[in-house]
């Protein structure tokens, strides 16, 4: 029997195709560790640590993060050891380092193999910081707390025995005396799952419905974020509207968190940008839809005619390869996570700040849907060919992490090939 811990504050996170595939084992048991938030999933035991509410008044600044994750990494600690105790000895350990999780896990288990999900290495310039000229660089106090968030990260892969990454631009924010360390495998699409579908229908929260019939441009992210380009998008929507009257525009996420900077205060980066459009723009056509349960926002992606997707120089969304996936017209941002996976005939390119260009590629994939069709294609086939889930990227976990297939899980794969043929 070998046995599996995962770590991460949100699981299943990253983690869920691998830890759903694994846990129908009965070869393996699977144990993992996580915050309130984290979420339990059949046939996996799941303990919860309490985040704890650390006075940092009196710690220097520049300290405060890696004392909120030592904070944590006690807990971790203490949650670890509980395991133990009730006889869970993992030979394996997955986990993402970035909030100081990993920092105990060692001295618990020195047994085990520890693996460090490598998503992402700060940078005070040409990232997620220091990219947009609208945004001010912080100035040398601020660099130096940046560069401080990767203090768990590099005491977790001097400590791991092997690093991984979902996409090559990931691994190479790195530092390159690291990188040999870190493979790079995807987590994996359900490509199976998430495909195009003639039918498709969304109904909005107003009543109506939408289908593959109308002229649709979506846009997701978390939480309307400068760094995945939503004032860009934003500001792109009068000259998209005003050429494709029938245009409905469907923007998908939430007035929360976001990542990278936070809004003005009293504002969401909703609030904040679109009082550069207003009146500029058709409401009715205008529909901003909160965070969709993962079906309806697949059925989104499936009746979408062109689907745009921006981003800083930061973590690559599993949004887009889903986009893919499900067929849809790509218009992504000229970053390098995105390069990395359009190419110009899957999907087209437009200079991130180039508000008039976004908007024309936009409205000529809405006048000549015909044109764009074999690109679609090439989409999906990218996905299926480069991030499939089943044929793909879980045999490739499986060998990296040195998890022996199951026959089951052969057959599997190979059925799934054969059906996509």
């Amino acid at each position: 029997m070998q046995k599996i811990l995962f770590v991460h504050n949100n699981y299943p996170a990253q983690f869920l195709a691998l830890s759903k595939a694994l846990a129908e084992r009965s070869d393996i048991e699977i144990a993992a560790i996580g915050s309130p938030t984290a979420r339990a999933l059949p046939g996996v035991q799941l303990a919860k640590y309490v985040i704890p509410d650390g006075e940092v008044v009196t710690t220097h600044p520049f300290a405060r993060r890696f004392d909120a994750e030592c904070h944590r990494a006690e807990q971790v600690l203490y949650a670890a050891s509980n395991l133990k105790q009730a006889g869970f000895e993992p030979d394996l350990v997955v986990a993402h380092p970035g909030w100081g999780e990993m920092l105990p896990l060692r001295a618990v288990f020195p047994k085990a193999r520890m693996a460090a999900y490598c998503e992402f290495y700060y940078r005070f310039h040409g990232q997620d910081v220091g990219f947009d000229p609208e945004f001010p660089e912080m100035g040398i106090d601020g660099h130096v707390r940046i560069q401080l968030k990767n203090a768990a990260t590099l005491l977790a892969l001097d400590d791991c025995d092997a690093g991984l990454s979902p996409t090559l631009w990931q691994r190479s924010t790195y530092p390159v005396a690291w990188q040999s360390k870190i493979e790079v495998i995807h987590d994996g699409v359900d490509t199976e799952t998430i495909k195009p579908r003639d039918d498709a229908a969304l109904t909005l929260g107003s009543g109506r419905v939408l289908t593959r019939a109308d002229e649709i441009v979506t846009y997701a992210t978390r939480s309307h974020e400068p760094l995945r380009g939503f004032h860009v998008f934003l500001r792109a929507l009068p000259r998209i509207m005003a050429a494709r009257p029938n245009a409905q525009i469907l923007i998908i996420g939430s007035t929360g968190r976001p990542y990278g900077l936070a809004p003005p205060e009293g504002h969401s980066w909703r609030s904040w940008f679109f009082r550069e459009i207003e009146g500029q723009v058709d409401l009715a056509r205008l529909h901003f839809v909160d965070v969709l349960p993962h079906t309806e926002f697949i059925t989104a992606l499936q009746i979408s005619s062109v689907h745009v997707y921006f981003t800083y120089p930061f973590v690559l969304s599993w949004s887009l390869l889903e986009a893919m996936s499900a067929g849809c017209l790509i218009v992504g941002s000229d970053t390098p996570p995105v390069r990395e996976v359009i190419d110009g005939e899957n999907g087209m390119l437009v200079p991130f700040f180039d508000i008039p260009q976004l908007a024309d590629r936009v409205v000529e994939a809405l006048a000549h849907p015909r044109r764009f069709a074999k690109m679609r294609q090439a989409a999906r086939e990218t996905v299926v060919s480069r991030y499939d889930l089943s044929s793909v990227c879980l045999p490739r976990l499986l060998d990296f992490y040195r998890i022996s297939r199951s026959a089951r899980t052969m057959r599997s794969a190979r059925a799934r090939i054969a059906r996509k043929r």
